[in-house]
């Protein structure tokens, strides 16, 4: 079995919803390359990312964050 842990972004920053409610969001963290660095230290081998706000807003508002996440690590990115 392969697991994917993810990592959803809003404004560069690692977010979880509460049931899809954007008025509802969580930050975990303003570096979200650090949470894919210890994903991969904690033996992930694949990453799930999703853009919220892209799929919010469309277009990738997110995407210097996603480069700076898939240079952090060797894991492959979904």
């Amino acid at each position: 079995m392969k697991l994917f842990p993810a990592i959803d972004l809003f404004d560069g920053k690692a977010v979880r919803l509460f049931k899809g409610d954007y008025s509802k969001m969580t930050v975990y963290s303003e570096h979200p390359e650090q949470i894919a660095i210890d994903f991969f230290g904690k033996g992930a081998k694949f990453l799930h990312t999703v853009d919220l706000q892209g799929a919010l807003l469309g277009g990738t508002p997110n995407i210097e964050t996603i480069k700076k996440i898939a240079s952090s690590t060797d894991a492959f990115m979904q």
